[in-house]
């Protein structure tokens, strides 16, 4: 490398801000004295050597800071994190700035060939990784401690000292990304290469997911409108759109694989080695030396967390269970009582309140997996877990589990215990046109409106103000810090997999159930488009190679498809003519074919 950390100088005239941080008001001038020295100091001090301004407002300087990097660190920050470029020979390498002269589009004086998205992703990887040297604590707060190799950003996080820390938007690129994005109704594909590019790999790649799922969804679609207007009201005749069901739920997800492995590989996620895991910012323990690094940190017993997750969390997670168990039969009684109201009555009426009870359900449905989400977050944040992808992969668990069976256990008991196919039709049309009304409204327009009645505010407030100093920056930053902060994709996700559920599972007794997903996830296009980029901060960039292990997820969910579909043609009539001397061989034969499409 010719040059080295050394010669980084921490002065640039044309500064430009890519992060921003707030700090607590009231934080004392030592504290931040301290932080923002080590921000500017050279790597060989343990500094970030990045370059960082206050926020100049016209009521002076406040407690927000504007991050940046000269174009030089950036590229060795690139070289740090391990991204991935493009070359001039058209492959993809890592890239090292000894090498630069070789990757396509580089040039000294070319400052777009990292993209805003990794400039950010960068700076934040260098603020994450400050790390107290001889500190004990945080000067001006003895409570705050600190030890050698402890991350000093997420003590100050912890500690309160430290609000939030937010890339900033690119206001020109923003607009453009918008026009073509969800700026014009129109029938094409998505321009993921676009998002990708100004919010990262893992936000990109659920939108290619969401996009890939909804065009998946036609045949389903497209099958599923004339055999409902022509097999409607014969329940029995399922078999053939269960054996395309079958097939779909199969296929869909391997096509998948193909597809993500292109975008990530065009992207230059899939050749990214995973960096060492760092500990989770809320981990905690005794001090001690990690084994594997040998840097001191802190060591919890995995023995103590084994017996917090079986002996609480286990237990109440069951305890959830066996309460939306409760629940679904209070549905029933619901369901009954309907039923015989309508017997005495015979009203239009009394055929309207056949829909009431399953309403009522899809709602309470609804507040449940809210509630109990909140829940599985506490006691899996409690459960103290080390890694971040460890505390992921345990709440995605407990709150996959309690959904499934929340959702779909009624639509289990219906078809198998009662087998009463009108009514498993109705429950799953309700459940799942109330569950997306009820998510369009809780996750899009609610949000959209509480943020647009803000910004009308913060505007007015704005423009009454006479300054003398240009509040374009300021104005900017002020709005975007009091944005809602996105949360990731979990319930983007999770939302895609319920109705996932709903159309494999037990769409051949009601073939809309596909057409309603596509109504929908159109909609949820547009509306998660405008969410990210008029509602939420901007979130920072996070390479990935996949969709983690929602992949999983999907996957066992059409295993249990698959079974399901294959026990469905098995109870049909037409299937169950087939074998009128054996029943042993209809179950043989439905067993046969359930191993074939697994294997």
């Amino acid at each position: 490398m010719v040059e080295s950390w050394s010669f980084l100088d921490t002065v640039e005239s044309n500064f430009r801000p890519l992060v921003v941080i707030e700090l607590a008001k009231g934080t004392k001038e030592e504290t931040i004295e301290w932080f923002t020295k080590r921000i500017v100091d050279k790597k060989a001090n343990g500094g970030a050597q990045l370059l960082i301004r206050p926020l100049v407002t016209e009521n002076g300087v406040e407690n927000i800071y504007l991050v940046g990097a000269s174009h030089l660190r950036l590229l060795l920050g690139a070289e740090t994190v391990g991204l991935v470029k493009e070359c001039s020979d058209n492959s993809m390498r890592t890239f090292t700035y000894s090498s630069r002269k070789t990757f396509k589009h580089f040039a000294d004086d070319n400052h777009n060939f990292l993209t805003m998205a990794e400039c950010q992703y960068i700076i934040k990887h260098e603020l994450e990784n400050l790390r107290a040297k001889d500190e004990k604590m945080i000067p001006g707060y003895p409570q705050a401690k600190l030890y050698p190799g402890k991350s000093i950003v997420r003590r100050l996080l912890t500690s309160g000292i430290l609000v939030q820390i937010f890339p900033l938007h690119d206001r020109e690129e923003l607009k453009k990304l918008c026009h073509s994005w969800y700026g014009r109704v129109k029938v094409g594909y998505q321009p993921l290469d676009d998002i990708r590019c100004y919010f990262g790999e893992t936000i990109a790649l659920y939108f290619g997911f969401l996009e890939y799922f909804t065009f998946a969804l036609i045949p389903m679609a497209v099958i599923g409108i004339p055999y409902y207007m022509f097999a409607w009201e014969d329940y029995d005749k399922y078999v053939m759109f269960a054996t395309f069901n079958l097939l779909w739920s199969t296929v869909i997800l391997e096509v998948w694989k193909r597809i993500c492995a292109i975008l990530t590989y065009r992207w230059g996620t899939l050749l990214m080695k995973r960096q060492f895991e760092e500990p989770r910012p809320g981990f905690h323990g005794v001090l001690g030396i990690n084994p594997v690094t040998g840097r001191e940190e802190p060591v919890y017993s995995s023995f103590k967390r084994q017996l917090r997750i079986y002996l609480v969390s286990l237990p109440f997670v069951c305890l959830c269970l066996y309460f939306s168990l409760y629940v679904m039969m209070i549905y029933f009684d619901l369901e009954q009582w309907a039923l015989d109201y309508h017997k005495e009555n015979e009203s239009n009426f009394s055929s309207l309140m056949l829909y009431v009870p399953s309403i009522i359900y899809a709602v309470v449905i609804e507040i449940m997996n809210r509630i109990y989400r909140y829940a599985a977050e506490f006691l899996t944040s409690w459960e103290n877990h080390r890694l971040e992808s460890s505390y992921q992969n345990h709440l995605i668990l407990k709150v996959l589990v309690f959904n499934f069976l929340n959702c779909f256990a009624s639509l289990f008991y219906i078809a198998f215990v009662l087998f009463d196919m009108k009514l498993l039709r109705q429950s799953l049309a309700t459940l799942l046109i109330t569950s997306q009304i009820l998510n369009q409204f809780a996750e899009s327009l609610l949000p959209y409106w509480l943020q647009k009645r803000y910004n009308r505010r913060m505007k007015k407030r704005m423009c009454s103000k006479k300054s003398d100093i240009d509040l374009s920056l300021a104005e900017q930053v002020n709005m975007e810090k009091e944005m809602g902060t996105y949360l990731g994709t979990f319930d983007d996700y999770l939302e895609l997999f319920l109705q996932f559920g709903y159309v494999s599972l037990f769409s051949c007794v009601y073939p809309l159930a596909a057409v309603f997903a596509v109504l929908n996830n159109i909609t949820e296009i547009y509306s998660d488009a405008l969410k990210m980029c008029r509602v939420y901060k901007r979130p920072f960039a996070e390479p990935t190679a996949n969709i983690g292990v929602w992949q999983l997820a999907f996957e066992t969910m059409s295993v249990i498809s698959v079974v399901t579909n294959c026990i469905l043609i098995g109870m049909s009539p037409e299937v169950d003519a087939l074998f009128p001397d054996s029943k042993m061989d209809l179950v043989l034969t439905v067993a046969l074919v359930e191993v074939s499409l697994l294997s």
